[in-house]
């Protein structure tokens, strides 16, 4: 099992998380595109709670530790998520899919809306999942990498197939098997974050881009390509133009790619790093192209008819958020059933339908035509079989890999 050492991060890794705060994924919100960091007075404070080996947790065993459940006789949920990451009403004071799920069951659910950044949200429940004791919370979001932290260090309950029919049914077959969570034991998809390149028609002015080499070789957009300060995203994408599988690389395919990238760099043909804001080097046409976040570009293009994208035949990056039910939670049959409910097509569209990211059910289709046809549509909302298949997830990165590999895209980013 791994463990865990207060205030043992490497200087890059502070740098990676930081530059997370400021303007990675961390950075977005659901919809506005801005993900608000905790502030600060965080940023440093609490990068310490994700370090990689040292004292053992306390009371943990691999495959997580469950509590009395009483599910039964208390009808309830502690859910907790990213701000603006669920449907809700024009009052903006309901939550309809919420309110569907306490009407087919009679379980309600306490929704909060606490976690602005995995790294904040880790501090905050690492002292008593540490502990051995409840945070209060029966369904924690977690982006896969922390996600997959928390099975390593065995802070998570392993879930009751039993209870969870239409997830095992429908999950789509692109996230059912993560090198982190082989199966699915310990986590189900909330939604599903897709990495493409987005490009300005009119910055273009006539220039083809398909690949990733045609933004690191095309003399004609010299100074005008952006790359993300996202390391794996940039990474896995690179990998993937020159071959290289992203859940497979060696770390000789990682150097060749930092060299690949550090090229571009040298020679001009990356502007810079950015995190969500190339937005608006997008829009500008300061960037002609770059590599792009998918929920960014169904907003862009529906304001724009430059912005367009296009999924390189080399494949494209994947990563999810997902649910899970930590140690000593309460409600775990109550959570399970919830998990469940999100699978059932129906309420999945409508999820669908308001967040407008990547749906990990399949069968959603039919139901998002009736609400939303152009986001039924939309590749990048309800990825088609070919589009499914390109899709590439990074693999899981040991402690020191962590370390050396943030260390040299610091570098190479000038973070």
């Amino acid at each position: 099992m791994e463990q865990y050492e207060p205030d043992r991060l490497s200087p890059a890794q502070v740098a990676a998380m930081r530059r997370s705060f400021r303007s990675g994924r961390a950075a977005m919100t659901r919809r506005s595109l801005l993900r608000a960091s905790a502030g600060g007075a965080l940023a440093v404070g609490g990068l310490g709670t994700l370090s990689a080996c040292g004292i053992p947790a306390a009371g943990t065993t691999q495959g997580g530790v469950s509590a009395d459940d009483h599910s039964a006789e208390e009808k309830v949920v502690n859910f907790s998520n990213w701000t603006e990451y669920i449907d809700v009403d024009e009052s903006e004071k309901h939550h309809p899919t919420l309110d569907q799920f306490k009407k087919q069951t009679g379980i309600s659910v306490k929704y909060t809306e606490d976690i602005n950044d995995n790294v904040e949200f880790f501090g905050k429940i690492k002292p008593q999942l540490a502990a051995g004791q409840d945070t209060g919370r029966d369904i924690i979001v977690l982006t896969d990498w922390l996600a997959a932290r928390l099975i390593r260090l065995g802070w998570v309950q392993k879930l009751d197939a039993s209870n969870l029919p239409h997830a095992y049914a429908n999950l789509s077959q692109q996230f059912r098997d993560p090198d982190w969570d082989p199966g699915r034991a310990y986590s189900y998809v909330w939604q599903g974050i897709s990495t493409v390149i987005a490009y300005n028609k009119k910055a273009l002015d006539g220039q083809e881009v398909k690949s990733i080499s045609d933004l690191l070789d095309n003399p004609k957009l010299k100074g005008r390509v952006g790359f993300l300060s996202e390391m794996r995203d940039s990474i896995g994408m690179t990998l993937l133009d020159m071959g290289k599988d992203p859940a497979k690389f060696t770390a000789d395919d990682y150097d060749a790619a930092i060299a690949r990238l550090q090229k571009a760099v040298d020679k001009g043909q990356i502007r810079r790093f950015t995190g969500n804001d190339y937005t608006s080097d997008l829009t500008s046409g300061d960037f002609a192209a770059c590599v792009a976040w998918a929920g960014d570009v169904v907003q862009l293009k529906a304001d724009s008819p430059d912005i367009d994208f296009i999924i390189p035949d080399s494949g494209y990056m994947t990563s999810t958020d997902n649910m899970l039910i930590p140690n000593k939670a309460r409600h775990k049959t109550n959570a399970e059933r919830l998990i469940d409910f999100y699978y059932q097509p129906k309420p999945a569209a409508e999820l669908a339908a308001y967040i407008n990211y990547v749906s990990p059910v399949d069968g959603v289709k039919p139901e998002l035509e009736k609400l939303d046809p152009d986001a039924a549509n939309n590749p990048l909302i309800i990825p088609d079989k070919a589009m499914a298949a390109k899709s590439h997830a990074f693999r899981s990165l040991s402690a020191k890999e962590e370390t050396t590999f943030e260390e040299k895209f610091a570098k190479l980013t000038g973070a």
